[in-house]
């Protein structure tokens, strides 16, 4: 972890349904994976009348945040993930870090981060934060073809303690090599959810489910676990209650952090 002596500094986040959330790293403001847009459906680029469906709205709106130095997109292929008035929204934010091949897809702005692939940011107090790509995948082993490439991130500084976004991903053996590297980590923010689709990968999971989640914690060693992207969506399986739970069962209570 980042910052040995930094450790009691909490790192402001707000989570505001689905992935997105805002924190504030090193006097940079970060969003991850920005959704604004109303409940509805999405169409999907699949065989067959499948749909996303967005069932709450989001708590705030691109206005609310104010400026945003940076967006942290795990992947741009899903709608629960990018939606119309997320992609506006990158267009006003000076750097977007998102996977390489989608920096072809949006342009703009958009830096592609390969699996532990780095770039600086320049702090206003003149200090930098490091922004690493950290391997993810959305689903089972040789999903890729059809969920498309996802990268996770972590934010480290000199004298601040490190910050985990998981990005949607469903790989236990990704947290561990990224423990190997980072741990402890201070605030990990963790896509939960047990996302499943009953048509694809025979109902694996998309992404962490709360007892992997807590599983991800103690690999981790994280102080903090901000849940996110367990919510606003039909397709999540496990909601608050479950992560409560898996949480309580494995020891960690206490690490829960909801950041509403």
């Amino acid at each position: 972890m980042s910052g040995a002596g930094a450790a009691s500094e909490k790192i402001p986040v707000r989570v505001y349904g689905g992935p997105t959330t805002l924190f504030e790293y090193g006097g940079l403001r970060f969003v991850t994976d920005p959704t604004f847009d109303p409940p509805g459906e999405y169409p999907m680029p699949l065989p067959g009348d499948h749909k996303l469906v967005k069932t709450d709205p989001a708590t705030v709106t691109a206005a609310d945040l104010g400026p945003v130095d940076a967006v942290l997109l795990s992947h741009d292929e899903h709608d629960d993930n990018l939606d119309d008035a997320g992609r506006a929204f990158l267009a006003g934010v000076p750097v977007v870090f998102t996977t390489v091949s989608g920096t072809g897809r949006l342009g703009g702005t958009t830096q592609g981060l390969a699996f532990w692939q780095s770039a600086e940011l320049e702090r206003p107090d003149g200090g930098t934060v490091t922004v690493t790509g950290v391997p993810a995948r959305h689903g089972p082993v040789g999903c890729e073809p059809i969920t498309g490439d996802v990268v996770g991130f972590m934010l480290t500084s000199d004298d601040l303690p490190s910050v985990y976004v998981s990005g949607d991903n469903a790989a236990m053996e990704h947290v561990k090599e990224i423990a190997e590297k980072f741990a402890p980590v201070d605030t990990a923010v963790l896509f939960l959810g047990g996302a499943r689709m009953p048509f694809a990968f025979d109902g694996a999971l998309l992404t962490l489910d709360s007892t992997l989640g807590a599983e991800a914690a103690k690999t981790l060693r994280a102080r903090r676990v901000v849940p996110a992207h367990y919510d606003s969506w039909a397709h999540f399986q496990e909601g608050r209650h479950e992560i409560e739970a898996a949480f309580a069962e494995a020891g960690l209570a206490d690490r829960l952090d909801f950041a509403r």
